[in-house]
């Protein structure tokens, strides 16, 4: 696993699934209107020994906006709750291929743990290979799950959470609020790219979300996230990546920021980048709901 390689392969996750330091975190989330049930899903056909990392449920409990960032303390007791610790690494999937395992995967980041790395092509890829799955009704893992997210619940109610096993850091830099969005209009210190469809984008398809009206973000430009795969949802080679960034005019020497719908995908442009060697690349949290929410309309 090189320094810039975010991803492993199935092959490599599978050799090395005995080791008892490699975590593997099934981060399944779908959005809403898919109607999918991912913990449900997971309790049907997972790799073995995966744990269920819960999106929504391990998440800033005083937002209104979906799947915000918990705060440093929520993170730390949810890890903990899932028996991990800093020693660990950690392998994250998902079961589209590549949609939300990169959250999680930057999540970690965010939160000063850099031993991360997202299965490239995800539980389809891995299933794909000939690797067992294993299903589990009532497991340990599914307590663990549970637990993450009551762990989370009593950090947002001031109540301690105990043991700790895993000290998260928070990361400042990697994480952009709607301030910050606002001032880098007239700044433009950084370039904005936004991984939402280029219909969403332009405003000429509606958002998934009822209530969000589409457009976006004035000065952003639009990268959609599946250009950064292949047709079996692995990251493209450097080389493919790279084209996809110069295509939409993004210079690979100057500071980037992401955003979405709400700050799920973007991630994956995040992923993209780090494998052509730029690791902070920051991610706007709240991304185009919060915006089209908080802002009046003035898209361009």
């Amino acid at each position: 696993m090189g320094h810039n390689e975010p991803v492993v392969s199935a092959e490599w996750l599978h050799a090395n699934l005995g080791d008892p330091d490699v975590k593997v975190l099934d981060a399944s989330w779908y959005m809403p209107h898919e109607q999918r049930n991912p913990l449900q899903e997971y309790q049907v056909a997972h790799i073995p020994n995966a744990l269920f990392f819960d999106i929504d449920g391990i998440s800033d409990q005083t937002s209104d906006l979906p799947h915000m960032l918990p705060t440093e303390e929520a993170f730390t007791a949810a890890v903990s709750a899932l028996g991990i610790h800093n020693k660990d690494s950690i392998i994250v999937y998902d079961g589209k291929g590549m949609f939300s395992a990169a959250r999680v995967w930057w999540m970690f980041r965010v939160f000063g743990h850099d031993k991360v790395w997202v299965l490239d092509g995800g539980l389809p890829e891995w299933r794909a290979s000939g690797f067992d799955v294993e299903s589990s009704a009532s497991s340990d893992a599914i307590l663990k799950a549970h637990a993450a997210n009551e762990a989370v619940k009593k950090v947002y109610h001031g109540q301690l959470v105990n043991p700790l096993t895993f000290e998260a850091k928070f990361q400042p830099h990697l994480v952009w609020t709607l301030e910050q969005i606002k001032q880098n209009m007239d700044a433009q210190t950084h370039q904005h790219v936004d991984a939402r469809s280029k219909a969403r984008f332009d405003g000429a398809a509606p958002e998934p979300r009822p209530g969000i009206r589409s457009g976006h973000i004035p000065k952003s430009k639009c990268i959609p996230f599946p250009q950064m795969l292949d047709g079996s949802q692995k990251l493209l080679p450097v080389d493919g990546l790279r084209k996809r960034f110069e295509q939409e005019g993004i210079s690979l020497d100057r500071p980037v920021v992401a955003s979405c719908g709400t700050g799920v995908t973007a991630c994956i442009l995040v992923l993209g980048l780090h494998r052509i060697g730029k690791p902070d690349v920051s991610v706007y949290d709240g991304s185009w709901t919060e915006w089209a929410t908080r802002e009046p309309c003035c898209d361009s």
